[in-house]
């Protein structure tokens, strides 16, 4: 694994030249990612983060940490006890550079020492599920990381809008085989490209029925365009 995002992190707060990130994935074209974005402040969050933010409370665990900034306010802002977690190395130094005071460089599924008030996955935060095939393993795993009367807040988007519609019938026409939320991921920077990654968008009633098969209640929070905040609990 390269790290380029946690690269380009490095190089923005260092101020080595950094430059935008590019993304791409199976059915999107190459799209620019600014990396000084991963290091905005709360005014630059988007409504669904700010909602997130404002019902954290307790001991927040905020996996895919990235730069740090959703933990850097709840820290400094909000006075809360707040672990970052990322599996980027140079993504947690620049955390801690930044001021975190706790971090964790480890994937969330081999992560087991404590439990957690509030667990935050944001930007797409079902990304890390990976596919309808492994969705299981991680909501599992969030289950033993929450406590009882804990709370995971996780948003998506539904991408439906992003295939084409059947001019007669006005159907959407998507692939025949798998979920059409599953997609390869690609990360480029300075010339470089990452690995295909699996990456997963989901809609709400796709996340809703895994979720309640995994022993949790869930309710959308918050609705923006095709995104949402959804907040999933302990049956």
């Amino acid at each position: 694994m390269k790290d380029l995002m946690g690269q380009a992190i490095h190089d923005y707060y260092h101020n080595e030249n950094p430059e935008d990130l590019q993304t791409e994935t199976s059915i999107s074209e190459l799209d620019e990612l600014p990396v000084e974005y991963l290091f905005r402040d709360f005014t630059g969050m988007n409504a669904i983060e700010q909602k997130a933010l404002e019902l954290a409370h307790g001991k927040v665990l905020d996996i895919g940490a990235g730069a740090g900034s959703h933990s850097l306010y709840l820290q400094d802002e909000r006075n809360a006890d707040v672990t970052a977690m990322d599996i980027s190395p140079k993504s947690i130094e620049v955390c801690q550079l930044r001021g975190i005071k706790k971090t964790v460089c480890e994937n969330m599924l081999h992560f087991s020492r404590e439990t957690f008030d509030t667990i935050l996955l944001l930007m797409n935060g079902t990304g890390i599920f990976q596919s309808l095939s492994t969705i299981d393993t991680y909501l599992k795993k969030l289950y033993s990381l929450l406590h009882e009367n804990g709370q995971i807040l996780i948003d998506s988007t539904d991408i439906l809008y992003m295939f084409d519609r059947d001019e007669e019938d006005g159907g959407v026409l998507i692939p025949a085989n798998g979920y059409y939320g599953e997609l390869d991921y690609v990360v480029y920077y300075k010339g470089e490209s990452e690995d295909p990654i699996r990456w997963l968008y989901l809609d709400f009633n796709t996340l809703k029925n895994a979720a309640e098969y995994n022993g949790f209640r869930i309710e959308k929070i918050v609705q923006e365009d095709d995104s949402y905040l959804a907040r999933l609990t302990k049956r």
